[in-house]
């Protein structure tokens, strides 16, 4: 290992003991927590990336507390995928608009099936 290596492990692991020893000293690029009360929101219409991506990102929670299957989940990921790369083009070509709302609807259809799915599962638990 060169010592530039080496200084460059040894500084970046100070900062961690000074972390914990003051909460103050946080980098600018760290997590933050958003308070939201812990209420789950309601479902919004997927008309931007974010609500996109937090379709994604509802999905990887319901997969992780097995409310949803492997597949189900694969699919919702394949389908974001395609729609977060349609707002990409429409960008470019505006006249993909009719298909970036169509896959936009079928992506809203599919997740109205999972909630509708998964809806038991948390009445039940």
């Amino acid at each position: 290992m060169s010592s530039r290596q080496h200084e460059d492990n040894s500084t970046s692991e100070r900062p961690l003991t000074r972390r914990s020893s003051a909460p103050s000293a946080r980098s600018p690029g760290g997590l933050r927590v958003i308070n939201g009360g812990g209420q789950r929101r309601q479902d919004e219409p997927l008309v931007s990336r974010d609500a996109v991506a937090r379709v994604l990102m509802e999905a990887g929670v319901d997969l992780l507390l097995r409310r949803i299957s492997p597949a189900r989940a694969a699919e919702i990921e394949r389908k974001v995928d395609r729609v977060l790369d349609l707002f990409d083009r429409v960008d470019a070509a505006p006249l993909l608009m009719p298909v970036l709302q169509r896959h936009l609807d079928e992506l809203e259809a599919l997740m109205r099936e999972t909630r509708q799915v998964r809806a038991p599962a948390r009445r039940g638990g």
